[in-house]
């Protein structure tokens, strides 16, 4: 790209180095002027495809028209009211959110700002029901920054490190990657029973035990951990062991859910019903918000118990209305369907490159694993990190996950026509890492 970063980027960065917190990661030099649908502008008009969607967030696209009415007509009735009193649009979203629950008992909703504080809500709330503090958690796991959700991330060490002591009473066990197992299954044995037995054997047996443990917080699919997908049998025993000693499962689907993966909820694709879910990124098109989402009978704090100054925000909740009607009139089919055909072109990719090891993913949460030798699977974090670059500099937005992932993770309203653009300079940046 010939004016890359330009004049106007370059200066906005310089101004951001001397006040920002250093704390933020930033992927590489682009700064944002405007969006439409799957579309982006920087300061210096250069348009990008945008693969990433702020991170999953952007679920209806950049500003859809009907998420931009919804907040200027609430912005022009009132902004805030704070959590002590009542208003429509937090009963209403509250309502659909109720209704999209992937689990047969009536459902209660918490609102948050944010993914880590539903994860805060869900923790304080399974402890707070089951009269027990222990938790178990999962290797490549993220769920937030805060003291709580920390405890239980486990992507990166650097999330940890000088921020201990953190909260106590979480053991992790491995997620069940079945592209990478670190541990030997049975014979006859799915790799994901393979994980809950490691659970009921080694963890309860020796570690925690059952009676003391209030739930198990996991994501359905992992999302900063590398985009990694369960195989069939985990979710199935996973439930059975919650079910054997009364602990709650607990389904972060901060990334995962929001019709991303062609249903609302992505643990809806294992057949399990959960007895918690965290929701927040996709739910309200970019305007911070999350969800905490439980079974009615576990709901049962009194007032006052937990709160928030900023619970049910008007504009977040108007955001969040027209983000669902728009996701369950066409988008989550959408993500279903251009999310398969994604697919299949990567794999027809990953077979002309010696680099991809792995494509994976359900509907338009897609990762694409890379490596050194694809029968060692050694992961190839430099030469993914190389992809990205070149991608950027050719006019495609990515952003990486786990040690060596690009994740696939448009708005859910993308077209065929958007991808193939996208794709084709997504192989080329692989051609180009590949021969350097």
């Amino acid at each position: 790209m010939s004016n890359y970063p330009g004049q106007k980027a370059r200066a906005l960065i310089e101004r951001d180095l001397s006040v920002v917190s250093t704390s933020y990661p930033r992927a590489y030099p682009f700064a944002m002027d405007h969006g439409k649908g799957s579309e982006v502008w920087d300061v210096d008009g250069n348009r990008f495809l945008d693969f990433a969607a702020g991170i999953a967030v952007t679920s209806t696209g950049h500003s859809h028209p009907k998420v931009v009415k919804a907040i200027q007509e609430q912005a022009e009735k009132f902004i805030h009211i704070s959590s002590d009193f009542y208003h429509e649009k937090w009963i209403e979203l509250s309502e659909k959110l109720a209704a999209t629950a992937p689990f047969e008992e009536d459902a209660r909703v918490f609102l948050t700002n944010s993914g880590t504080e539903a994860v805060e809500a869900a923790i304080k709330l399974a402890r707070h029901h089951t009269g027990r503090s222990g938790f178990i958690g999962f290797l490549g796991g993220f769920h937030g920054r805060t003291m709580g959700a920390l405890a239980f991330t486990a992507s990166k060490p650097k999330y940890k490190r000088g921020f201990g002591p953190l909260m106590g009473g979480v053991v992790h066990a491995p997620f069940p990657d079945p592209y990478r197992p670190i541990l030997a299954s049975r014979k006859g044995e799915d790799y994901g029973e393979t994980v809950v037995r490691y659970i009921e054997e080694e963890i309860m047996q020796k570690v925690m035990p059952a009676d003391e443990i209030a739930g198990i917080l996991l994501e359905p699919i992992q999302g900063e951990g590398g985009y990694v997908v369960p195989p069939a049998g985990f979710f199935p025993a996973l439930r059975k062991l919650c079910d054997k000693y009364s602990i709650l499962l607990i389904a972060d689907e901060v990334q995962a859910g929001m019709g991303r993966t062609g249903k609302w909820w992505s643990i809806e694709n294992f057949g399990v019903e959960p007895d918690i879910l965290t929701s927040a990124k996709g739910i309200a098109s970019g305007v911070p918000l999350g969800a905490m989402i439980s079974r009615k009978s576990i709901m049962t704090w009194a007032t006052g118990t937990h709160g928030n100054t900023y619970g049910g925000n008007p504009i977040a909740c108007a955001a969040a209305c027209a983000t669902i009607d728009l996701i369950q009139e066409s988008f989550m089919q959408n993500a279903a369907e251009v999310g398969e055909y994604t697919l299949d072109a990567l794999e027809e990719i990953a077979a002309r490159h010696p680099s991809i090891g792995d494509i994976r993913g359900i509907g338009l949460m897609i990762g694409i694993d890379f490596v050194k030798d694809k029968a060692t699977r050694e992961k190839n974090g430099a030469l993914r990190d190389r992809v990205s670059d070149l991608a950027f500099e050719r006019g495609l937005i990515t952003l990486g996950c786990g040690d060596s992932v690009i994740r696939v993770s448009p708005p859910l309203n993308i077209t065929k026509a958007e991808i193939d653009e996208g794709l084709k300079i997504f192989e080329e940046a692989v051609t180009v890492a590949e021969r350097e």
